[in-house]
């Protein structure tokens, strides 16, 4: 097995183990990703996805001793990072990727897949893809030009330019970034804390941002309206009023 579940407090960590290979990724540890997502929906333990790896590197990409002359490169990248970057993209609960060290070609692209993007002092990303004469996939090309505009994310794919985790933060690839020496331990306090907000509400608004990201204002307005009236029927709505009329702090997702 390439990839380690583990489950602490709400939060499902996946954790990339191939520490020898800087976690490159193969098309069975690929389809392992897929399928440990998949059964997310139907555990109701589980409010968080942490993603990550093991060692120096979060991921290095795709493992290239796997191509070979006869592969459907096409077929290959719908079967599996296509699969797995809809299925981040579209999972209800929080995906956050703790990019723990080197992210590169593939690697970035799943690094920027997360909901919300965690980096390790020490990290190194880069769009690697030119330096192979490919072009970025695993939804690169979608969510780096979202993260830093469309001029700079093809300066960065072009040349591969490698960016520490400061200038990362600057452009905007992650949201914090964590020292190395208590970056597991950072990252799970973190999502302990996400685990503890309102599921209903995140699942909402990541649907309407993701909506508004491509609609016209029309659209998200009357978006808001529809999933403003879901959120208003849950529960955690109304422990969220009884706490605020109580003046005491909500307990949601019971």
């Amino acid at each position: 097995m390439s990839l380690v579940e583990t489950l602490h407090n709400h939060v499902l960590t996946l954790r990339i183990d191939r520490p020898e290979r800087m976690n490159a990724l193969t098309f069975e540890l690929l389809i392992e990703l897929c399928e440990a997502l998949e059964r997310v929906p139907s555990r109701a333990e589980v409010r968080v996805v942490v993603i990550t790896g093991t060692g120096r590197a979060f991921c290095a990409g795709q493992d290239l001793a796997a191509f070979g002359k006869s592969l459907d490169i096409a077929e290959m990248v719908e079967k599996t990072y296509n699969r797995l970057m809809m299925g981040i993209c579209t999972l209800e609960k929080p995906v956050i990727t703790a990019v723990n060290g080197t992210a590169a070609g593939a690697g970035a692209s799943l690094a920027l897949a997360g909901d919300l993007r965690l980096w390790s002092s020490n990290t190194k990303f880069t769009e690697a893809f030119s330096n192979i004469a490919l072009i970025p996939d695993g939804g690169s090309t979608w969510f780096l030009p979202r993260a830093v505009g469309y001029s700079k994310a093809l300066e960065l794919s072009i040349f591969a330019e490698v960016i520490d985790a400061a200038e990362g933060l600057r452009l905007g690839l992650c949201e914090r970034v964590f020292e190395a020496e208590t970056f597991t331990e950072q990252v799970q306090a973190y999502a302990e804390r996400l685990a503890n907000r309102p599921a209903t509400a995140f699942a909402l608004t990541k649907k309407a941002m993701q909506q508004g990201m491509v609609g016209t204002l029309r659209e998200s307005l009357t978006l808001e309206a529809q999933l403003q009236a879901q959120a208003s029927r849950s529960s955690d709505h109304q422990e969220g009023v009884y706490a605020f009329i109580e003046k005491r702090k909500p307990e949601f997702n019971k």
